[in-house]
């Protein structure tokens, strides 16, 4: 048997939420004397998907450096939607984005997936290279939030953000110099965020495209905060602010 990590979903939330999403699963892998994956297993063979026993060691050569708990799919590439696609689920609404750049750290990309679910983020928007894409760890990262969370992937993102902007999106990017404390700042209508990576922050070009710039208040003697911790907090800024604005 030989698969590949590319298209392997690891951890038992994972793939849990890939199977009640109706991800395109070819076949679970459990390890050898895993227990409590009932449920699991239970939903594969609703779907008619096979189970087939395996060595852990096998899971440990097809997922390294995942905590794949017992248990992997093997599925169908995550497919990356367009920007086009994303703004049409926003149909009706005020389009929510959250734009990063050149996030590298996997398990970062995936907690602010699992922040942009919670949040009602209509899509997530990355760069094509210097970034973290839709690994297997990722999707571990986001205990199950790739599969709802719609993600495009783009050449340019200062391009992109222009064309947002065309569409009538604000983009609000995050910058620890910004004199404009993020709760002072105007977030209820349509949004792009923009995360900066978690080295350099913004990059000087993507900078300049934002329409404002707001910052996180810092008292303590670190620089700045975890990217998805900053994501977070700006990402239920927008919730509070539009729960108020329909008050």
């Amino acid at each position: 048997m030989t698969a590949s990590a590319d298209n392997a979903i690891a951890g038992r939330h994972a793939v849990k939420e890939a199977l009640l999403a109706g991800r395109a699963v070819n076949k679970i892998l459990v390890a050898r004397g895993a227990t409590n994956l009932q449920e699991i297993i239970h939903l594969a063979r609703e779907r008619r998907i096979p189970v087939q026993q395996v060595e852990r060691v096998y899971l440990d050569r097809l997922v390294p450096q995942v905590p794949h708990q017992g248990v992997a799919a093997l599925a169908a590439p995550r497919e990356y939607l367009s920007v086009e696609e994303i703004l049409a689920l926003a149909a009706g609404e005020d389009p929510f984005l959250i734009l990063l750049d050149e996030i590298t750290d996997p398990h970062n990309l995936g907690a602010i997936l699992r922040t942009a679910d919670a949040a009602g983020v209509h899509g997530v928007i990355i760069p094509r290279r210097r970034a973290a894409a839709l690994t297997p760890a990722v999707v571990k990262a986001s205990a199950g939030a790739v599969e709802h969370v719609p993600v495009a992937r783009v050449a340019n993102l200062a391009r992109t953000i222009a064309r947002l902007q065309e569409r009538g999106l604000w983009v609000v990017g995050a910058d620890p110099a910004a004199p404009q404390i993020y709760w002072d700042a105007r977030l209820d209508g349509p949004i792009a965020l923009v995360i900066g990576g978690e080295d350099r922050g913004l990059g000087r070009l993507v900078r300049e495209k934002c329409d404002f710039l707001v910052s996180l208040p810092m008292a303590g003697r670190v620089g700045s905060l975890n990217a998805s911790v900053a994501a977070a907090l700006l990402a239920y800024e927008v919730v509070r602010q539009r729960g108020r604005a329909h008050e």
